[in-house]
């Protein structure tokens, strides 16, 4: 008797310890209830807004954390409590077999203080058994008018009350209109495309503070300047009548870029008066569609114009220049225009009018030694025409009509510094491209001052 009482207190020991032993393998399960806090709190005046998770330990032994902590440090603008115990690290948290525990974090935010960027971030490092896992932190810095996935229906007006700060992309559904009033500023998350399926109106005007702004929501150092900061504008196939006038579109992925046809006799996308720039890829995509453009500068883009698959296409008036800097290398013609695509070995044509009257085309400190190319491929319509341009080119484009052309005569335009990032591409005095167009019947420039009827200025700027 004696013998088995022994034995069985050994087995419950046994057994016990095996419970209160902690989990060490790098497989051991661990589980959070989210991936990302969002604090969607508009802050109206400086406030502080608590959010949480858990962490779960989904192993039927106990587990050990060496750490959970915030990777800003101390110098985060959020606070973090694990289970009562303040940050920002905790370290050597122990949790019970099957067990949670609570993470809060709170954010200290002034929304007047307009050194923030809009879209504040952090996030929490859970370090175990040789494992990291991670949940992020975002919260709203400044204020704005926020939207997360946003899907525009019906007619919809936005004024410049407030910027606009678009996370998770935004929607134009088809049949709906969004109208953007002058001065609106509108800033882009990392995630955050403009899809346009039904219409899109800008209504800006000439002054800096009346033009339309589109651009990345890190207005912060060094981001504010990176290309390729948001996805950009696109319209889709059932997209119509779209008009955007003193628009600027900066530091998108692909600025602008149109698939298919038009569904009516407009263009799908009119341009007027607008800046296309600093965009990683495109700054203007047209892929068997209809843009027109007059008075627009596209510039310093990875690829300034590409128009590919065919379509109908009518630029007036525009300055279109490239010069390698810190971001971008200029590499790629600013114009390159195609009537096919390839998909493997099958190549599929469509029909492709163009016309480029009073332009530039220009690039410096780069390796493209053509700036304009143009690819004709099969026997469909390849109808493009350059009237009164001035250009770059090494080879002239191929199949293409081009009178009272300029070539290779530097533009001369006003100031460019790569190294202080200042680019003005209005005229000098002594430029060629002055009184060298022919009249269109565009009375305006990109400034939205007058031209000269008789025999206007080359590109986007008219010399005063």
């Amino acid at each position: 008797m004696k013998y088995i009482l022994v034995a069985i207190l050994l087995t419950s020991a046994l057994i016990s310890c095996k419970k209160e032993s902690f989990i060490t393998s790098s497989t051991a399960s661990l589980a959070t209830s989210a991936d990302t806090l969002h604090f969607d709190t508009v802050f109206t005046t400086t406030g502080s807004t608590t959010r949480f998770f858990r962490i779960y330990n989904q192993n039927n032994q106990k587990l050990r954390l060496n750490k959970v902590a915030l990777s800003g440090g101390s110098a985060s603008l959020f606070d973090m409590n694990v289970d009562g115990t303040p940050g920002p690290a905790v370290t050597d948290i122990e949790m019970d077999a099957n067990d949670s525990i609570y993470v809060f974090v709170t954010v200290k935010i002034d929304p007047t203080a307009a050194d923030l960027p809009f879209v504040v971030q952090d996030s929490i490092l859970i370090d175990y058994n040789g494992n990291e896992r991670w949940v992020q932190l975002e919260a709203w810095g400044q204020n704005a008018n926020f939207m997360r996935s946003k899907i525009i229906t019906g007619n919809v007006t936005w004024t410049n009350n407030r910027p606009y700060v678009i996370t998770g992309g935004m929607l134009i559904d088809k049949n709906a209109t969004l109208t953007i009033e002058k001065g609106c500023r509108v800033y882009m998350h990392a995630d955050a495309p403009i899809i346009v399926d039904g219409t899109l109106k800008v209504t800006g005007e000439k002054y800096d503070s009346t033009r339309v702004v589109f651009r990345g929501d890190r207005i912060d150092d060094p981001y504010r300047d990176f290309p390729g900061g948001w996805p950009g504008i696109y319209f889709r196939e059932t997209s119509v009548d779209n008009n955007l006038q003193y628009a600027n579109i900066i530091n998108a992925y692909q600025g602008i870029a149109a698939e298919k046809p038009s569904v009516n006799a407009n263009p799908k996308v009119t341009l007027s008066e607008c800046i296309i720039d600093n965009c990683f890829d495109a700054g203007i995509l047209g892929v068997q569609s209809s843009v027109k453009a007059q008075n627009c500068l596209v510039s310093n883009c990875g690829k300034n114009i590409l128009l590919g698959y065919g379509g109908n296409y009518d630029f007036t008036h525009c300055t279109v220049a490239s010069w390698s800097n810190s971001y971008i290398l200029h590499k790629d013609p600013v114009l390159v225009i195609t009537n096919y695509i390839k998909n493997g070995n099958v190549v599929s044509t469509f029909n492709c009018t163009a016309s480029f009257t009073n332009c530039i085309f220009w690039g410096e400190n780069g390796t493209a030694e053509d700036e304009v190319v143009t690819d004709k491929q099969g026997n469909s319509t390849f109808n493009v025409n350059f009237q009164n341009c001035l250009w770059k080119v090494k080879n002239n484009p191929a199949n293409v009509s081009a009178s009272n052309i300029i070539a290779n005569d530097p533009p001369l335009f006003d100031s460019i510094n790569t190294q202080l990032k200042t680019y003005n591409f209005r005229l000098r005095s002594e430029s060629p491209a002055i009184n060298r167009g022919a009249a269109t019947g565009i009375t305006i420039d990109l400034d939205g001052e007058l031209r000269n009827n008789g025999a206007p200025d080359l590109g986007c700027y008219e010399k005063q």
